[in-house]
């Protein structure tokens, strides 16, 4: 065949005509080396080219059956008549990747963008899982005008040994302080280690991996049902065929993210977030992708959205379940639904309805896994927005996981200059703090971190975990793991690397946490802190290399969602360079 013509697809002309049609060199050229692989000249008669963009790595365990899930995509679009290339893009393994995948998050939305611009591609399936390749592939969506839906790897089977539930990760941080202080011994502990990740899937209880697909759910960017399937599940293959099926009509429709991530759109995202106990990880990728989008989202939405919707999704490490039985309760739709008038019906999803339309007829069915609205879990949402002298531009906790007798709380801190400095001191015997103890942590944040590790669930000493203290009141610019608990404040903002005022604190000054007024307090006087300020001096020199001495230059602070500045709002593809070059 010498020459291939464009045919309509549906009668919508099609971005990758410019790569495949015609008989110039350029046309040839790229059917040739595609025709390479076995592909026939039937792919290249104007059918819609999907790129299935996929995280899949063995350093990233909880995307491994990405692999599977892939093919099943692949075998959707065809089925509806398009072409799916599959192409990898770098994976982020919260598990193995030092010192944080957060570091990386904007490196990922970076390459996922530029291969949407770069590629043949009308349309794309973003497939993801661990904890930032699902905030990282949306920006990098967010950033275009490409039609995309998303596919997370869903979570794994509950964690159990013996008849004990442990709650994956949860139940690690916990049976480590078992360990440390001799309450378990090192068999049960090599057991436990065993029983804690069985199977393919993301963390199986409400941490940032199962938050995020709730959030590209509530979004309208994945098809009803995907963020709760459990990963070795045939519903999730199928879900996964259907998503292909469907990304061959979204571009036939022109449904593309402008008309999907709208502000009504991220006030749902919002809300499901409060009413599943989610992580306060989401409040960072919701801000960062709706600055891609162009809706100004800012943290006290979050406070006033948490403040009128109920935790209703019992899953650990808010409540007792864990993401299988979530699953078998009804998902988010069930959830959705039950939430009725909270959710605002003004969106579409990537379906073509709304997200109440397609949850219409979604029902609980375990009222003690997702309660009644009428008997929730907590009065309001899961996080608080603090404020004060301390947090000027906030900082976030995660109350419903916090003690009740810590939620208002006055104590003198005990500081570590940074991760070091607590790893070398916090289990000295000769620690001076007690029960009523502050802990907070220094330069941990976006650039401190760099990246703004997960350090925040402080330690608690060993000498007062040897006494029984399972909680203090915890503090730092960091952030922390979904699946971590108690009474930690983070994302102090701005951060004490850049001179926010958590850096001029010192050991034995008096901190107040007040959750019910959302307030957070350094008592120190105007007059000493601008004593301070005028003797401090960065603690770290910033890197001088590669792609993070390009991140502590330009990426933003925890409240504007640590995104990079020169990466705010979208651009449409055929408005930059990206395009085949002239015959």
């Amino acid at each position: 065949m010498s020459q291939v013509e464009p045919v309509p697809h549906n009668g919508r002309n099609h971005r990758s005509a410019k790569w495949f049609q015609g008989d110039s060199i350029n046309a040839a050229s790229s059917r040739a080396w595609l025709r390479s692989q076995g592909h026939s000249a039937s792919m290249f008669d104007g059918r819609p080219t999907i790129g299935v963009i996929n995280s899949w790595a063995d350093t990233t365990p909880c995307n491994m059956s990405l692999r599977d899930v892939a093919e099943h995509v692949k075998r959707g679009v065809r089925r509806a008549g398009g072409f799916p290339l599959e192409l990898p893009v770098m994976s982020l393994g919260e598990t193995l990747m030092k010192p944080t995948t957060m570091l990386y998050r904007n490196l990922m939305a970076m390459e996922v963008e530029e291969c949407i611009r770069a590629y043949p591609f009308d349309g794309v399936v973003l497939l993801s899982g661990c904890d930032k390749t699902t905030p990282g592939m949306i920006l990098g969506l967010a950033s275009t005008d490409v039609p995309g839906i998303v596919v997370t790897s869903g979570p794994m089977l509950r964690s159990i040994r013996g008849t004990q539930e442990l709650g994956g990760s949860s139940g690690l941080w916990k049976a480590d302080t078992a360990h440390r202080t001799g309450a378990i011994t090192g068999r049960a502990w090599r057991e436990i280690e065993g029983c804690i990740a069985r199977s393919a899937g993301h963390c199986g209880v409400m941490g940032s991996a199962s938050t995020m697909a709730i959030v590209a759910e509530a979004l309208g960017l994945t098809l009803p049902g995907n963020a709760a399937i459990p990963a070795v599940d045939s519903r999730r293959l199928a879900l996964a065929e259907e998503s292909g099926y469907r990304i061959v009509q979204m571009v036939d429709e022109g449904l593309v993210p402008e008309r999907i991530l709208t502000r009504a759109a991220f006030e749902n995202a919002i809300t499901a977030l409060m009413a599943v106990g989610g992580s306060t990880n989401a409040i960072i990728h919701i801000t960062a992708i709706a600055r891609r989008a162009g809706v100004d989202i800012t943290p006290a939405d979050f406070d006033r959205i948490s403040r009128r919707t109920p935790v209703i999704a019992n899953v650990l490490p808010v409540g007792t379940h864990q993401m299988e039985d979530f699953f078998y309760a009804g998902g988010l739709p069930a959830v959705i639904h039950e939430l009725g008038d909270l959710i605002d019906p003004d969106c579409v999803t990537v379906t073509g309805r709304s997200l109440p339309d397609e949850c219409a007829d979604a029902e609980i069915l375990d009222p003690d896994t997702i309660r009644p609205l009428a008997d929730p879990l907590q009065a309001d949402g899961g996080i608080a927005v603090l404020r004060g002298n301390l947090c000027p531009d906030g900082a976030v906790i995660k109350h419903a996981a916090a003690s009740p007798g810590l939620r208002r709380h006055r104590g003198r801190a005990v500081v570590f200059r940074d991760k070091y400095d607590l790893e070398a001191r916090v289990h000295d015997p000769a620690l001076d703090v007690d029960a009523s103890s502050v802990l907070v942590l220094q330069n941990s944040g976006p650039v401190g971190g760099p990246g703004m590790p997960e350090w925040g669930m402080l330690p608690i000493p060993l000498k007062l975990a040897k006494q029984g203290v399972v909680d203090m009141v915890r503090i730092s610019d960091a952030r922390m793991s979904g699946t971590s608990f108690g009474t930690c404040v983070l994302h102090v903002s701005p951060e004490a690397a850049v001179g926010g005022p958590l850096g001029l604190v010192e050991d034995g000054d008096e901190i107040e946490l007040d959750i019910a007024n959302r307030s957070l307090t350094l008592l120190v006087s105007d007059e000493e802190l601008a004593r301070r300020r005028e003797r401090w001096r960065p603690a770290v020199a910033a890197p001088q290399r590669g792609f993070t001495s390009l991140y502590v230059r330009h990426v933003e602070q925890a409240h504007e969602g640590a995104d990079f500045g020169f990466l705010a709002g979208r651009t449409s593809v055929s408005e930059q360079m990206y395009q085949p070059m002239p015959d």
